[in-house]
């Protein structure tokens, strides 16, 4: 049973930072791209960032670019979003997804 655990949100300053963390099992790992997407409030789910097999291939969407960073840890069998500079615009339901499967999201918020 493949499970995708995120944690690492909640209520930040605009300009603060944040670390999400998307901890996966029941299945093999190393051997899977991940993705990152987001839900912001009565919008549409959007991708957000991508992570190949190594952490040399990465994508961003235009919107987090510079100020997001994807990575992973094949030992720890974890995904990382990095979070800097956060803007209110980023508030959103924050999603892990790998192949067909998601995880329950985290909810961040940018407020002051």
């Amino acid at each position: 049973q493949v499970q995708l655990v995120e944690s690492g949100g909640g209520l930040v300053q605009p300009g603060g930072s944040l670390r999400l963390s998307c901890s996966v099992s029941g299945l093999l790992f190393s051997h899977y791209q991940y993705k990152w997407f987001r839900q912001p409030p009565e919008k549409p789910r959007e991708w957000v960032a991508s992570i190949g097999l190594v952490n040399g291939y990465v994508d961003y969407a235009d919107a987090v670019k510079g100020r997001f960073a994807i990575s992973r840890d094949n030992q720890k069998k974890a995904v990382f979003l990095q979070m800097n500079n956060l803007k209110p615009e980023d508030t959103a339901v924050y999603y892990c997804r790998v192949d067909d499967y998601w995880g329950q999201g985290t909810q961040v918020t940018v407020s002051s």
